[in-house]
C-alpha cells in the first residue's frame, strides 16, 4: 500500500479515478492521485504507456520519440517522494554540460553552460560590451521564475479575479514584451540575442510572440541544470508506471477513450471504442486540450470551448523528427546542438504565420550516445534531429515532401558537423506534423498544443478544472501553466488544489 493512501476504512470505498492518455502529465497525475488515496485506471490507445514521450527501438537503437531535455528534477524526485521510494533508485540522472552546444549559420559556437563566469567567458567572447546585459538578464530571469514558476506554476487559474492579481506582477517583470523583445534590452549582439531567446521553441512557442514570461528558463535551467536519463527518456516512463502499479493501480494500453460520459453537467467515466462503459468518480484527460473538447466531451455542454474557439485558436508549430542510426562514432557533436540557420525571424515568421516549408532550417540535433553509449550498438552512435515546421494549418503534402526535406536535412549535417553521414547511415525513421495528429490526436498535428502567448496563458488556457463539466480535469500541455517537463509535471499538481479530497466522494 502506499504510505500516503488512507488506510481502508469500514463502509469507505476508494474512489474511481480514470486518466486518460499516459504521457508524463498523466503518468504524474495518477501517481499523486494514487497518493490521495484514489483508485486509479490510466488509459492509453497506443500499446505502450509514454504518450509523446514513447520509446522507438530499432536494429539495435533506443530512441527517445520526444521529450529529451530535463530541467527541474526535482518534479519527479516528488512524486518518488509520495510513494515513499527515492527516484535515484530507479532513474539514473547526469548532469548535461554544456546544456547545448549552438552553431551560428557561419559556424560560429556558443556553449551554452549553467557555469556563470563560463557563459561570461562565452559572451564577451562574441561581444564584450554584452557582458553586463547577461548579468541583468539573468537576474531578471530568477525574478520571473520566482513568480511566474516557483510561485504561479503550480496555482490553478480558475477565475479571471486571480489573473487580476498577478497583473501587476506580469507589468512589473515585462510580460508583455515577448521573449525576444525583452531579450534585446539586454544584448546588441544579434547573435546572443538569439541564443537568450530560443527557449520558447522548446515548448512550442514563436520567440517574437510568446510572451516574456517565458524569459524564466535562462534560470531555471541555471538553477536546476539541464539532465538525461540513462536509459533515454523512456526509463523515466518506466520508472512511473512502477510507481503506478506499486500503488495498486493499472496502467492499460491498447484503450481507447471515444467519449467521456455524463449525467447532466457531470463527468460519469468514460466509453471506449470498443463500446466497453468505465465508471468513475473523476475523470482526469492527458490527450490533446483540443482533442478532449471536440471529441470526446458532448458537445451540447461545451459553452466556452467550442469547435468554433478551438479553430480559431492558435497552435504551435509542427515537428519534423528524423531518428538515426550510424555505424560510427561523432565523439565532436555533442549531447544537445543547436544548428541555427541563415534567418531567424524570418523562418519563424514562415512556419508560424506564413506556415510555408522554407528551404533554410534550424535544427535541433539530439546525440543521446554522447552520455549513454548503451542506447546503440557498439562502435555506433544513435541520434533524432528535430526541425520547427508549419503545423498542419500549412498547406503541405508530408508524403510528398517528408523524403524530400529529411535528406535536405542530411546533407546540411553532412556539410556542418556530420561528415560522411549519408554512407553512415544503418536505421532510419521520421515522424511529420501528420504522424503527430494520427498517433497522438494532436489538432492540427502541432508538437505542443496551443502557443504559448499571452492571450492563451494562464486563466485564457483551458483550465486545470474543467469549466464546461464537473468532474472532469485536464492536464498536459494544452491546459495551465503549459508545455515541457516542468510544465505538464505543475500541470498534475495543480491536481492536489482542485480535486476533491477522497472522503468528499466516499
Amino acid at each position: 500500500m502506499n504510505i500516503l493512501t488512507p488506510p481502508p476504512q469500514i463502509g469507505f470505498a476508494q474512489p474511481h479515478a480514470i486518466v486518460i492518455g499516459s504521457g508524463f502529465g498523466g503518468l504524474a497525475a495518477a501517481v499523486r492521485l494514487g497518493a490521495r488515496g484514489y483508485r486509479v485506471t490510466v488509459l492509453e490507445r497506443l500499446p505502450e504507456p509514454g504518450g509523446r514521450a514513447g520509446v522507438i527501438r530499432q536494429d539495435g537503437f533506443t530512441f527517445d520519440a520526444g521529450p529529451t531535455v530535463i530541467t527541474a528534477p526535482f518534479l519527479f524526485e516528488e512524486l518518488w517522494s509520495l510513494c515513499g521510494r527515492r527516484m535515484a533508485d530507479d532513474v539514473t540522472l547526469v548532469p548535461v554540460d554544456p546544456f547545448y552546444r549552438i552553431r551560428f549559420h557561419d559556424g560560429e559556437t556558443f556553449a551554452y553552460s549553467g557555469d556563470p563566469d563560463a557563459m561570461r567567458a562565452e559572451v564577451a567572447r562574441l561581444s564584450p560590451r554584452d557582458v553586463a546585459g547577461y548579468d541583468r538578464f539573468m537576474a531578471l530571469s530568477r525574478e520571473i521564475c520566482r513568480v511566474g514558476f516557483e510561485e504561479l506554476g503550480h496555482v490553478p487559474f480558475g477565475s479571471l479575479g486571480k489573473m487580476a492579481r498577478i497583473a501587476p506582477d506580469l507589468l512589473r517583470l515585462q510580460g508583455w514584451r515577448s521573449v525576444h523583445g525583452l531579450v534585446s534590452t539586454f544584448f546588441r549582439d544579434p547573435r546572443l540575442r538569439t541564443v537568450f531567446s530560443f527557449h520558447p521553441l522548446l515548448i512550442g512557442g514563436h520567440p517574437f510572440r510568446a510572451t516574456a514570461v517565458y524569459g524564466l528558463i535562462a534560470h531555471l535551467e541555471k538553477h536546476w541544470g539541464v539532465h538525461f536519463a540513462m536509459g533515454g527518456t523512456g526509463s523515466l516512463v518506466k520508472g512511473l508506471v512502477g510507481l503506478i502499479q506499486g500503488q495498486g493501480n493499472r496502467v492499460r494500453c491498447g484503450a481507447e477513450v471515444a467519449e467521456i460520459t455524463t449525467e447532466g453537467r457531470r463527468a460519469t467515466g468514460v466509453r471506449l471504442a470498443t463500446g466497453e462503459i468505465l465508471p468513475a468518480d473523476i475523470v482526469v484527460s492527458n490527450a490533446d486540450s483540443a482533442w478532449t473538447y471536440r471529441h470526446l466531451v458532448p458537445a451540447h455542454l461545451r459553452r466556452r470551448w467550442t469547435d468554433r474557439r478551438l479553430e480559431r485558436s492558435h497552435y504551435s508549430m509542427g515537428l519534423f523528427v528524423w531518428y538515426f542510426g550510424t555505424k560510427r562514432r561523432y565523439p565532436d557533436v555533442a549531447h544537445h546542438t543547436i544548428l541555427l540557420g541563415p534567418r531567424y525571424r524570418g523562418l519563424l515568421d514562415d512556419i508560424f504565420r506564413r506556415k510555408v516549408l522554407a528551404e533554410d532550417f534550424s535544427l535541433y540535433l539530439h546525440r543521446p550516445t554522447a552520455t549513454d553509449p548503451a542506447l546503440a550498438p557498439p562502435r555506433h552512435d544513435g541520434f533524432y534531429v528535430l526541425s520547427p515546421v508549419p503545423n498542419l494549418g500549412g498547406d503541405i503534402d508530408w508524403e510528398r515532401q517528408a523524403e524530400p526535406y529529411r535528406q535536405a536535412i542530411m546533407r546540411h549535417l553532412e556539410a556542418t558537423v556530420m561528415p560522411g553521414l549519408e554512407a553512415s547511415l544503418v536505421t532510419s525513421a521520421l515522424a511529420t506534423p501528420a504522424d503527430f495528429e494520427r498517433r497522438y490526436l494532436s489538432f492540427r498535428g502541432s508538437g505542443f498544443g496551443l502557443e504559448p502567448i499571452m492571450s492563451q496563458s494562464a486563466w485564457f488556457r483551458p483550465h486545470n478544472r474543467s469549466e464546461e463539466v464537473d468532474g472532469l480535469y485536464l492536464v498536459g500541455a494544452g491546459t495551465h501553466p503549459g508545455a515541457g517537463l516542468p510544465g505538464v509535471l505543475s500541470s498534475a499538481r495543480i491536481l492536489d488544489e482542485v480535486v476533491p479530497h477522497v472522503h468528499e466522494l466516499a
